[in-house]
């Protein structure tokens, strides 16, 4: 059977006591935070072991920066820069929503650039174990998305079994609920894939390897999430008729494709050298 639902009118904020208050949005980034610095202390110390929990510990603040800054940045810069232009006493209001992974994942890759050079590491193995526990943020965020009711899916047809009415986009039409299908797979289905393929210390050995995955998976899945989401009103279609998302991940696959290539081509040379 198919069922409509209509959104549930969530309260976006969790506790409230006088000015101070916590919300779902918020949680989400401190959450996946946490838990990706959990994973990641264990999966650095697999073989080949790449960095000292110390060093997992100390980076856990370099990659909150990367996150938060490049997230917020890159959505003011690649979604609506004018409007922030225009409203500069709005642009650290990120518990409203308005973050952009494509620029919190330059903000990231940047602070690891920057992190393993001071530390002697290499980005690359380092970056396969960034990589792993980051679809757990993606997952967190799209339930956050979800809980604030914003980026509703578009129109979907009769035949879909889970449909819902979004009342804050001013229509009673039965929508995709985006959102969830964006968690299910940037998050839930993206992590078991890198956390599968990190469990292989084959894989683990091949430098660049998993976040290559990681970026070709996400663009595939980001891409493909897109087709259900409504565009953001202020942009609509873009050319191609695609969203400013798919314009942003479809590069992914392709970088994605050459980490890939040049994490097996590392790994051959290196096989191939005399003892």
């Amino acid at each position: 059977m198919n069922h409509v639902y209509v959104w549930p009118h969530f309260d976006p904020i969790l506790v409230k006591i006088g000015p101070f208050a916590i919300h779902y949005y918020a949680l989400a980034y401190i959450s996946a935070l946490v838990l990706g610095w959990q994973l990641m202390r264990r999966l650095v110390r697999q073989r080949p072991a790449v960095a000292t929990h110390e060093q997992v510990d100390d980076f856990l603040s370099w990659a909150t920066l990367g996150v938060v800054l490049g997230g917020r940045i890159g959505y003011i810069l690649f979604y609506q820069p004018v409007y922030f232009l225009d409203h500069l006493n709005r642009t650290y209001a990120v518990w409203d929503g308005g973050m952009s992974f494509h620029g919190g994942m330059i903000g990231v890759a940047v602070a690891i650039l920057i992190y393993c050079h001071r530390r002697g590491l290499d980005p690359w193995f380092f970056g396969d174990r960034v990589a792993v526990p980051v679809p757990i943020g993606l997952f967190l965020g799209r339930i956050a998305n979800f809980i604030n009711g914003e980026l509703w899916g578009r129109p979907a047809p009769a035949w879909f079994p889970f449909r819902m009415i979004y009342p804050q986009s001013g229509s009673d039409v039965p929508r995709y609920p985006s959102e969830l299908i964006e968690a299910t797979l940037e998050g839930l289905v993206l992590f078991v894939v890198l956390f599968t393929l990190s469990r292989s210390e084959r894989i683990r050995s091949q430098p660049g390897y998993l976040a290559g995955v990681f970026v070709l998976g996400y663009g595939v899945a980001r891409t493909t999430a897109e087709c259900f989401r409504q565009p953001d009103w202020f942009l609509g279609y873009l050319m191609f008729g695609l969203t400013m998302g798919q314009l942003l991940s479809l590069p992914m696959i392709a970088i994605g494709i050459a980490m890939i290539w040049r994490a097996k081509r590392v790994s051959r040379n290196a096989a191939a050298l005399p003892a």
